[in-house]
């Protein structure tokens, strides 16, 4: 009898943690699991209630850095009285499971004081380690379980300066094996891939600085590579060795290149600040790179916000008119809608099935529908009281949300 009861639990536990996936979606980096900002219909709420409820909310301190979800945890990075702090957070009560900090010594550019002195990377989650790179450009490994230290980089010995002027906001990229990051600062970096385990470097692309876009990685032509912003560029390099592929010049005022590339098949989606969105094809002919601008659209442009894909539309936000959501056709560039301007200096975009999940940086999230043919807002929540400019964190039962100093869950249960 005592061996059938345990068999019985046995079975159940086994039937729970094989559901389990199927129940939620891990969101382990900058934008997603797919890092282009898109979620499964499954792992957000599938219905948006009149209001949102607060279930708990905890201070984790300052910086931009978005909290991701993995493992069972939600990670946020921060700074606390100086130090920069990883955090593992239980989703069901917001309780401090570990904590790891150390000092990161920083100096803030006159014009970004307003921005503060916490991170803006957001860390990543990979085969159970933690990745953070703080605003002073130094990058760490822990044990996720533990938030034991496995690995700390520090390249003041490397170079002259370990971030850009505003501080380092890129986000690595795992791949392979591979742990991925520009490291450096003004005119003096090198995009760099390190052995995700020991941190050892692999191999070192040093024909730019950093700027503050996040790498993706890409299959074009048949080779998988890493595609980013940098400091002056538009690049590839090739993922196994870090091989120069093509270059594009790009620059905008105040070397300010921000956006993230977006992938539409065989296209890659730039923009950058008063510099509109366009789509390149790179291709290869016996070894041979070339690029050509595939569409441009110069009615919008993208500043410090990144856009997401749905279908055949491309969905973002722009710094014209003082902040105006858009959708643009990904196929030729043409505009399909706008919406009233006036929207603020920055705004989150994620999507999921038909909803676009947007968070403006005053703190009001907003549920619109992801089609082509009008700006139609859904629903409408303030989620906090103090600049939002993390992105959300989506979970099927609600949104966590950081602030300039707290992160709280949202519940539309």
């Amino acid at each position: 009898m005592i061996k059938r009861r345990f068999s019985w639990r046995l079975l159940l536990f086994t039937l729970l943690l094989t559901a389990a996936p199927a129940r939620s979606e891990d969101w382990p980096q900058w934008r997603g699991p797919h890092r282009d900002g898109s979620l499964s219909s499954a792992a957000a709420p599938s219905v948006w209630p009149d209001r949102l409820k607060p279930r708990w909310k905890v201070t984790v301190g300052e910086g931009h850095a978005s909290p991701i979800f993995a493992g069972g945890r939600i990670f946020v990075f921060t700074r606390q009285q100086g130090k920069e702090a990883a955090s593992s957070i239980d989703p069901a009560t917001g309780r401090v499971v570990w904590q790891q900090s150390y000092g990161a010594p920083y100096t803030m550019h006159p014009a970004a004081t307003w921005h503060g002195e916490g991170p803006k990377s957001t860390p990543l989650f990979s085969e159970g380690r933690l990745y953070t790179f703080g605003i002073s450009g130094i990058l760490t490994c822990f044990d996720a379980a533990t938030g034991e230290v496995r690995w700390r980089n520090e390249f003041s010995k490397q170079y002259k300066a370990t971030w850009p002027a505003f501080g380092t906001a890129m986000s690595p990229v795992a791949d392979r094996g591979l742990l991925i990051a520009h490291v450096g600062g003004p005119d003096n970096g090198a995009l760099t891939a390190f052995d995700a385990q020991t941190g050892a470097e692999k191999w070192r692309w040093a024909g730019d600085g950093p700027a503050y876009a996040s790498p993706i990685i890409a299959n074009l032509s048949g080779t998988r590579q890493v595609v980013t912003e940098t400091q002056k560029n538009l690049v590839s390099v090739a993922e196994a060795t870090g091989q120069l592929l093509w270059k594009i010049p790009f620059t905008t005022d105040y070397v300010q290149n921000i956006p993230t590339p977006l992938l539409y098949g065989d296209l890659v989606i730039f923009s950058g600040l008063a510099n509109g969105i366009f789509a390149v094809r790179a291709t290869a002919k016996d070894g041979k790179w070339a690029t050509q601008t595939a569409w441009r659209n110069d009615g919008v442009a993208l500043y410090m916000s990144s856009p997401v894909l749905a279908g055949d539309l491309i969905f973002g936000f722009s710094h014209y008119k003082k902040g105006e959501f858009f959708c643009i056709d990904a196929r030729t560039g043409a505009t399909k809608w706008t919406s009233p301007p006036r929207q603020g200096d920055n705004a989150a975009v994620i999507v999921s099935g038909g909803n676009l999940i947007l968070l403006r940086d005053e703190g009001e999230l907003m549920i619109v529908k992801a089609g082509g043919k009008a700006f139609e807002p859904l629903r409408r929540y303030t989620v906090a009281d103090s600049p939002t400019w993390a992105h959300p964190l989506v979970l099927p039962n609600g949104v966590v949300i950081k602030d300039k100093t707290t992160l709280a869950l949202w519940s539309v249960e």
